[in-house]
C-alpha cells in the first residue's frame, strides 16, 4: 500500500515536472497583472515649433545655422524686400522734413507778423484814445475820431487773426509730424517682417532655406525648440482616452535605445480628437530620460492604468475565444477574466492555483 502511494506520488510529480517543462502547458499560479494602454508617438523638444515667414521673397542673408543656440527675437533670416526698404527710407525723410517744419521758418515768420501786429494794435489803440481825449476837449473832427477807432479795431482784428492762424499752423504741423511718425512705424513694422526672428530661447534644429532660395508663407523655414527639455507626444485611440489621467506612469521604448526602458508621466491631454486618425494627443514628460535625445525620434509607450498583485494569471495565448481554457484532460472550461495586458490575463473564476492548462493549437 505504501509502495502504491509512493508510486502514485512519484508519478504525479513526474507528470507535473513534465508539464512545467513543456511550452504548450503550464501550471496556474499567483502573480501580478497590469492594465495599460498602448500608444505610439514621437519625441519633441519642449516648445518646439516650425518657423514661418509672413512675406514672400528670396533669402538675402542667413544669421544662423543648424545647431546654433538662439535667444528670443534673435534674427534667423533676412528676406529681400527692396520696395519696403525704399518706403522705410522715404518715411524717414518725410518725418525729418515735418520735424523741421515744426520749428522752421513758417512759424518764425508768422511769429514776427504777430509781434508786429501786436505793436500796431497797441499803437493804434493809443492813438484812438488820444483822439477821444481831443474830441472831449471840443477839438478835432468827428471824422478823425472815427478813422482812429476804425484803425484800432482793424489792428486788433489782424492781431487776433494772426494768433488763430499761428495756433492752427502749430496743430497742422504737429499733425503732420505725428502722421509721419506713425507712417514710419508702419514701414518699420513692414520692414521687420522681412527679418524672421526666433520666438523662444532654444536651438535651431533645422534650417530649410539657403541664401538665394525663395521663401513663402506656406512653407516653414526652420524648426526651433528647447535644447535640454523634451517631451513625448503620444497618439491614444478614442476607445482608450477615457482611461488616461494626468500623472499616470508611462513606460517608453525607442528604436534608438534598443533594450532600454524609460519612465515618464502623463503631463497633458489635448481635448480635441483628430478626426482623421480618431485619436487624441497625449503628452508625457520623462522621469528618467536618455542622455542624448533628438526631436522626431519614434517611441512606443504603455500607459499604466491599473496594477493587481497576487492574483491568478495566465498567458493570453492560453485563452480561447476570450473565455475558455483547455485543462490537462483536454476538456474545455469556461473562465471569468479581469485585467489584461499584452501578455497575461487575470483569472477571476474557473481556475485555481496549481491547475494545469494546455496551450491551444493554432
Amino acid at each position: 500500500m505504501k509502495t502504491r502511494v509512493s508510486i502514485q506520488y512519484l508519478g504525479s510529480l513526474l507528470f507535473l515536472m513534465s508539464c512545467l517543462g513543456r511550452e504548450d502547458q503550464m501550471m496556474v499560479s499567483p502573480g501580478a497583472v497590469t492594465e495599460s494602454v498602448y500608444a505610439s508617438g514621437v519625441i519633441k523638444a519642449s516648445n518646439q515649433y516650425q518657423v514661418f515667414s509672413t512675406v514672400s521673397g528670396l533669402v538675402q542673408k542667413k544669421y544662423v545655422k543648424e545647431g546654433d543656440s538662439v535667444s528670443r527675437n534673435m534674427p534667423l533670416l533676412r528676406i529681400g524686400g527692396q520696395t519696403t526698404l525704399l518706403n522705410q527710407q522715404s518715411a524717414l525723410l518725410a518725418l525729418r522734413y515735418d520735424q523741421q517744419k515744426t520749428v522752421g521758418e513758417a512759424l518764425k515768420d508768422l511769429k514776427i507778423q504777430i509781434d508786429f501786429a501786436k505793436s500796431k494794435m497797441e499803437n493804434d489803440s493809443l492813438l484812438f484814445q488820444r483822439q477821444k481825449n481831443i474830441w472831449k476837449a471840443f477839438s478835432g473832427t468827428l471824422n478823425d475820431l472815427e478813422q482812429r477807432e476804425l484803425s484800432s479795431k482793424n489792428s486788433a482784428a489782424t492781431y487776433h487773426s494772426l494768433l488763430l492762424k499761428y495756433k492752427d499752423l502749430q496743430k497742422q504741423l504737429k499733425y503732420n509730424e505725428d502722421h509721419s511718425i506713425k507712417n514710419l512705424e508702419i514701414t518699420n513694422a513692414l520692414a521687420d517682417e522681412y527679418v524672421i526672428r526666433s520666438e523662444i530661447n532654444g536651438i535651431v534644429y533645422d534650417l530649410f532655406k539657403e541664401q538665394g532660395e525663395l521663401v513663402t508663407p506656406q512653407n516653414p523655414v526652420a524648426v526651433i525648440g528647447d535644447v535640454n527639455s523634451f517631451l513625448i507626444e503620444l497618439q491614444v485611440d478614442e476607445n482608450d482616452i477615457s482611461k488616461i489621467k494626468i500623472g499616470q506612469q508611462v513606460f517608453i521604448t525607442m528604436d534608438s535605445y534598443k533594450g532600454a526602458l524609460f519612465t515618464a508621466r502623463v503631463s497633458r491631454i489635448r481635448p480635441l480628437m483628430n478626426e482623421a486618425t480618431r485619436s487624441f494627443m497625449v503628452e508625457a514628460i520623462f522621469l528618467a530620460k536618455p542622455k542624448v535625445l533628438y526631436p522626431n525620434l519614434t517611441a512606443e509607450a504603455n500607459i499604466l492604468i491599473h496594477t493587481k498583485q497576487n492574483v491568478l494569471t495566465i498567458p493570453r495565448s492560453f485563452v480561447l475565444e476570450e473565455k475558455y481554457v483547455i485543462l490537462a484532460n483536454h476538456q474545455q472550461r469556461e473562465i471569468k477574466t479581469g485585467l489584461k495586458d499584452y501578455e497575461r490575463v487575470e483569472v477571476i473564476s474557473g481556475l485555481k492555483s496549481g491547475d494545469i492548462i494546455l496551450k491551444p493549437k493554432p
